[in-house]
């Protein structure tokens, strides 16, 4: 795997940064994982207006310059000889002394990861109730950090089967996300998911659904639901960046239908934008 690395292409087996970086020594560093379809880098703007908001609330100084950003992405590709690709763009705070650091840091460290997409991805799943609880934010809002520990927890006790997603509750037990998802789900046409008080990570692919769901005329509630709301559900589906919108078959024994229903709706829609959207502003 080649990648970038503050401003060139090396191999990822000799890429090497400081130990003394702020991003390693104190988890500060935000990242963010989307998809390249035909060379072409899926609600990059989105993403990376996201990026910037998180790296301004850590004191990182970093700008969203949209040409030097594709044109990195583009010489990557080329250097894996790839066209589609899952990419993972970090940047932490840098080289800083020893101790907690309260100013800016100027002299941020980036590093762009690439691979390619398998040529396998799931399109369905059975999901499990998770029994670790789901953290509190670090902050106000739950930032894409290098804070990863509670997903671990989370993915060690689902274990080894890629089949299926845990799901995490808050610790009052209202439904919250996914181990690497946002979740939805349908009840009598009306779509629902936790809302971001929950503590839940405001996935970019959360708010592209609701730009799909608004464009098809499908009313959302956001709001703190206990898990009896997904055990009477018609639907389930959880989304993530490169998963795109993956279906629940099963969520603890109950069983979901699909067929010509509103999952279904919204996967045609993303299909038809994931070439060429920029942002979800695009849908109008």
């Amino acid at each position: 795997m080649k990648v970038y690395l503050n401003g060139h292409i090396v191999d990822g087996a000799s890429a090497q940064i400081s130990i003394f970086d702020h991003g390693f020594m104190y988890g500060l560093g935000v990242f963010e994982t989307f998809r390249i379809y035909e060379g072409h880098p899926f609600l990059l703007d989105d993403h990376f207006q996201r990026l910037q908001k998180s790296l301004h609330q850590l004191g990182i100084a970093w700008s969203y310059d949209k040409k030097k950003v594709c044109a990195t992405l583009d010489t990557l590709l080329c250097a894996n000889g790839i066209k589609d690709a899952y990419v993972r763009w970090n940047v932490s705070a840098g080289v800083g002394p020893l101790g907690l650091h309260i100013g800016d840091y100027e002299e941020p460290t980036t590093i762009v990861y690439m691979k390619p997409i398998p040529s396998f991805m799931p399109t369905e799943k059975q999901a499990v109730l998770l029994q670790t609880r789901r953290n509190s934010p670090e902050g106000k809002q739950r930032l894409k950090s290098h804070h990863y520990m509670n997903n671990i927890l989370g993915k060690r006790e689902l274990g080894q089967n890629n089949g299926d997603e845990g799901i995490f509750l808050t610790k009052e037990g209202y439904i919250a996300e996914g181990i690497v998802s946002n979740v939805f789900w349908v009840k009598d046409d009306i779509l629902y998911t936790p809302s971001l008080e929950t503590g839940i990570l405001d996935g970019i692919t959360r708010q592209f659904i609701f730009a799909l769901a608004k464009k098809e005329n499908v009313h959302v509630v956001e709001g703190c639901f206990f898990e009896d709301a997904l055990l009477e559900a018609d639907e389930m589906f959880i989304t993530n960046s490169i998963q795109e919108i993956v279906k629940i078959t099963m969520y603890n024994g109950k069983s979901f239908s699909f067929y010509g229903g509103i999952t279904e709706k919204l996967q045609k829609q993303y299909e038809d934008g994931k070439t060429k959207l920029w942002s979800k502003g695009e849908l109008g």
